[in-house]
Parts: C-alpha cells; structure tokens; sequence
C-alpha cells in the first residue's frame, strides 16, 4: 500500500483531539495462555504496523489559513508502545488489579510525538483469563467499529491460523412486494414523508437538547467535569444463545434485545437507588415508582454514517493489497429509554423494538454528522466541541453493539477468552458496549465510581434482566405449545 504521507484529520478526528473532548478507545482481551511479548511484537510487525494509522502522529503545520493538524508518518519502535509490566504472581485479588491497572493507566495521556496507541501485556492469571491484553488507541484514529474490525483482522480461527474470522453481518429488511404499481408508489410516498417529518422532529429535538432540554438527574447521570473523573472497567459475560433464543422467539434483532434487556437493568438499579434513598431519607412525597415515570433517560449513540470496512477488506489493506475506507464518519442519534417496572418482562423488548425502528426511519445520524461539519467549518473545533460536549452531557449514557467472531479466534497465536472494548474521555458516568464473541456476549461498563460506587450491582441487574426475559420467554413458548 503506498503511503498516505500528510493526510488531514476528518471533522471527527479533529473533535477528538479537542482539549474539552479528548476521547480514547480500550480493549481489553483475555487469553487463554500466557502471552509472549516477543511473538507479539512479530505479529504486529505484519498486521497493524502496515496501517497508516498506526504509523502516524499528529503534527501541527502552520499554513495560510491557519494552523492545521495532519498525520504524518514516522518510524514506530515498538518498545514504546508495547508495555510488559513486571507483576507479582502471587497478587491477591487479580480481577481487582486488572481493574486497577486499567484505571491508572487511563490517568495519563499518550505522547503526541509518536502514533497514538499503546498495548500493554499483563501475564497475570485472572478469574477467566490466564494473561490480559490491553489496547488503549485514541479515537481520533478511527470510530470505534473500525477500530475493533481492525484488531480483529489481526486474529485468526483457533482451529485454523490461516483463516481469518467469520463476522455476521447486518441484514437489512427486504422491501415490500409489489403488488401494483399504484400501492408501490403509495407506500414510497409514505415512506418519504415519515422519513422527512421524523428526521425534522429528531433535529429539532436535536437542537433543543442543546439549548436547554436535560436528561434528569439521577443516580446514574454525571455531575460537570465527569469526563476528566477517573473510570472504572468492568465486565460480565452472558449467553449468546440465550440472547439469540429471546431474539428469535420474538422475531426482533439482537440489538433490540440488547436495548430491551439494558433498559430493564437501568430501571432495576435505579428502582433499588431510590427505594435505598427513601428507607434513609424517611418518608417521601413520591414513591420509587412514581419518580420512575417522570425520569427522561437517553442514550447518545454513535452512528457510522458510511459502511464499515470487512474484515476482509482490512486484513488486505495491512498486506498492502487494497486500499480499505478509513476514516471517522460518525454522526449521534439520541436513543429515549422507558424507565417503568414492567409487569410482563417482554415489553423491555417490545418498547426498545418500537424506539429503534422509530429511529432507524430517520436521517438522524447522517444529519448531526452534516451539521457538526458545518459548524466546524465555520467556527472552529472549539466551539463544535463545546456544541458535541453538550449534547452528550445532556443525555445519561453511552451505548454500544459490536459483532464479534462467530468462533474462537487467536490473537498472534494466543488463543483469546474474551473480548471487552470501551471508551472514555466523553462527559457520561456510564458507557455500556456490548460485545459478541463466539458464544458467548460480553457487557462492558466504563463508570464514574463517584457516580456510580459499585459497578458490579448493575452488571447484576443487567444480567438478570436478561435472565427474567428470556424466562418469560420460555414460559410463553411452553404456553403456546401446550
């Protein structure tokens, strides 16, 4: 692949080099092996080291218009990036010491004067891992669904290390029979002026969102500053079966039953916040309940607004074959949860169901995307930072869904256990990305613990969320069969 020489920054990128708005990506892998940093660094040699990203820095030119930030290649010595921390085998509690590592590492930022990313290697054995890899990349090298297909172009099946992992891809709905050609250009009609008033009513609410209107406050919501508050990771590991056995009995997508089972969880935490609140604080004008239903909750998620490079395609582009798409085209919806204690545990489902396709008829993301182009064009990073900052903080959390492989695969010959990516550095308390990996799925919680104190309660009630759905779900398919 020819060099890119001096490539400059996409809007996205630009905004995430902001001071207000200096955001970075981990993920974190389990092996099942100890891990060898010299075989690593041999793997990395052919495979990311042969992306352009990952051998450029950022430099400021000083031009006509202006000083300009541009990637610029270099020479990458990967002992300055490959971080082997000498570890006591007989730590205590090791889950907590990974936790910990993690935390610190996030304390300071990566040196400028070289590519933005590091990875550091822990050969510590952990409750489900013999040894945990650590990549921490700045998000202005690319969204996070490319970043995490690239890492994943890196690995290769267990039972086959010349194959590359097979990913599911997203089906898009088939279109509507035609019938006549007078219904077909009915329905189009139709079609097109849902998508034109839900769009308008998205950006509207976009803009007000901005201006004034404010997630509420609750035990889950950031104070201002949160995002230079110190996170917290945290993980849980769920069926994929389960997941897929909810999805298909229902006839909905994964993603649907993600978001139904994180809104059951989010209502089960705060139900138990605020009952725990009023047991201290005596007796109260309004129930738990009644506080429950007056919350607005909203998530901030982020929309690639043009396909993702294959995995295919990455593993040709770092064995300079192809010339992959990359970049950081990624626009905001702003996704509602209904925060109620359902009697029946499948409307969490049904209501995420009805919200998402509500938002999938809508330009939404591709919208926020063209307008945050603008303004930065017009005013400047700052101010289209502040505009981003606000939006953000403005909603409860950050949410996430990426597929992973379908099988087992191996990072540079170490077989991986698990895979859990995050983020931090925008202004939420809470971030929930959801992971699948082979059978299984991970959830992954980057929190403020001023915020949020003990993570692990709602990795609990997210867990048994899950577990009351696809109960209910059962029961119902029993019922029908009998």
């Amino acid at each position: 692949m020819a060099s890119i020489g001096d490539e400059r920054l996409s809007p996205a990128a630009q905004l995430f080099n902001a001071p207000s708005f200096n955001c970075y990506v981990i993920a974190i892998m389990g092996c099942k092996t100890s891990i060898n940093p010299q075989v690593i660094k041999r793997g990395l040699c052919q495979t990311l080291l042969k992306h352009p990203r990952f051998t450029s820095k950022l430099v400021n030119n000083f031009v006509k218009k202006g000083r300009k930030t541009r990637w610029t290649q270099t020479t990458v010595d990967l002992d300055n990036h490959v971080i082997v921390p000498e570890i006591d085998s007989k730590i205590e509690f090791p889950d907590r010491f990974i936790e910990d590592y993690i935390s610190n590492v996030t304390k300071t930022p990566l040196d400028l004067s070289k590519p933005l990313w590091e990875l550091h290697l822990l050969n510590i054995k952990t409750s489900d891992a013999e040894a945990v890899a650590i990549f921490r990349i700045h998000h202005s090298m690319g969204d996070g669904a490319s970043l995490m297909s690239l890492l994943l172009a890196a690995t290769r099946k267990t039972s086959d290390p010349n194959a590359l992992p097979t990913v599911p891809t997203q089906k898009r709905a088939s279109s509507h029979h035609r019938s006549s050609s007078f219904w077909w250009l009915f329905l189009a009609v139709w079609w097109w002026l849902g998508l034109i008033w839900h769009t308008v009513v998205d950006m509207v609410l976009f803009v007000l969102t901005i201006l004034f209107i404010k997630d509420t406050h609750t035990p889950l919501k950031g104070a201002p500053g949160v995002e230079l508050n110190t996170k917290r990771f945290v993980y849980r590991t769920v069926s994929m079966d389960d997941i897929k056995l909810v999805k298909k009995e229902m006839k909905t997508t994964v993603n649907d039953v993600l978001l139904g089972v994180t809104q059951a969880g989010l209502t089960r935490y705060l139900n138990r916040e605020y009952a725990r609140a009023d047991e201290n604080g005596g007796a109260a004008e309004q129930s738990p309940i009644s506080v429950l239903k007056n919350i607005r909750l909203r998530a901030a998620i982020l929309v690639n607004i043009r396909p993702v490079a294959g995995i295919q395609d990455l593993a040709d582009m770092m064995a300079e074959k192809s010339k992959a798409i990359w970049g950081n085209w990624m626009g905001y919806i702003m996704l509602p949860f209904s925060i109620a204690l359902n009697e029946d545990p499948l409307d969490d489902v049904r209501q995420a169901k009805a919200t998402i396709d509500r938002k999938k008829h809508s330009l939404e993301a591709i919208c926020s995307y063209a307008c945050a182009k603008l303004v930065l064009n017009l005013f400047g990073v700052k101010v289209t930072a502040a505009i981003t900052r606000r939006v953000l903080f403005n909603t409860t959390l950050a949410f996430s869904n990426v597929l992973g492989p379908v099988e087992e695969v191996s990072f540079y010959g170490h077989p991986v256990a698990y895979i859990a990516p995050s983020v931090y550095g925008h202004p939420h308390a809470l971030t929930i990305h959801f992971q699948s990996y082979a059978n299984k799925m991970t959830i992954s919680l980057s929190v403020d613990p001023s915020v949020i104190p003990d993570p692990y309660l709602l990795c609990d009630d997210l867990e048994e969320s899950l577990k009351l759905i696809l109960d209910a779900v059962q029961k119902k398919h029993i019922d029908h069969v009998i």
